[in-house]
């Protein structure tokens, strides 16, 4: 019985041995190397691009990190103003000393929070007179004057801020428009211009 388990366990240990032999004739060291090569130049590229997302990540954390906090504190401005045309209205107010001495402070506090927004890199948006751009601003409503080209921004409803390049809220705006008579005063001349066209071609024939 021993013997005939020593035979197969020397016949197990030449199947190995052989095993071995036939991997270690497929074995090429250039194509391991080479594999070797592909994957730590990978490892190396992924751990590169793990390293620029962290950094994207950590400037704009330092550079907009604010941002949320940024565009509630815009409600003060806000309500300051809207505070200003509150009092403004008010017939009882109206012209009294009172009335002045309350708007002088509150535009002092107006400013001042404007200066604080700037020191944080937070601008306000141009937007008197200026053509509309989606980019910055939204048309609310159109008012018709023409003393200005259409899509010219003649009112200021709520005024847009910038944190650096970012928009924290667009301008809210009133934009110009051409007024019925002007327009059809415009398609009238248009008309005369194109029958004097037509005219004059008929004259060339």
């Amino acid at each position: 019985m021993e013997k005939e388990q020593k035979q197969n366990n020397d016949e197990n240990q030449l199947k190995n041995e052989k095993s071995q032999l036939d991997e270690n004739k497929d074995f090429d060291p250039t194509e391991k190397i080479k594999e070797l090569e592909d994957k730590l130049t990978r490892n190396l590229a992924e751990m590169e691009n793990q390293r620029r997302r962290f950094e994207k990540e950590k400037e704009d954390a330092f550079d907009y990190g604010g941002f949320a906090f940024a565009k509630e504190t815009l409600n003060l401005i806000d309500n300051l103003e809207r505070s200003k045309q509150s009092l403004e209205n008010d017939e009882n107010l109206k012209n009294s000393e009172a009335l002045k001495k309350i708007l002088d402070h509150l535009e002092i506090i107006s400013k001042e929070q404007i200066s604080i927004f700037k020191k944080n890199n937070i601008e306000p948006i141009l937007a008197m007179n200026k053509k509309l751009d989606p980019n910055f601003h939204q048309a609310m409503i159109e008012i018709e004057d023409d003393q200005h080209e259409p899509g010219t921004i003649i009112q200021e409803i709520q005024k847009g801020f910038m944190m650096k390049d970012r928009l924290l809220r667009p301008a809210l705006v009133g934009v110009s428009k051409r007024s019925k008579n002007n327009s059809k005063n415009n398609s009238k001349n248009d008309e005369q211009d194109k029958n004097k066209e037509n005219q004059d071609k008929s004259t060339d024939k």
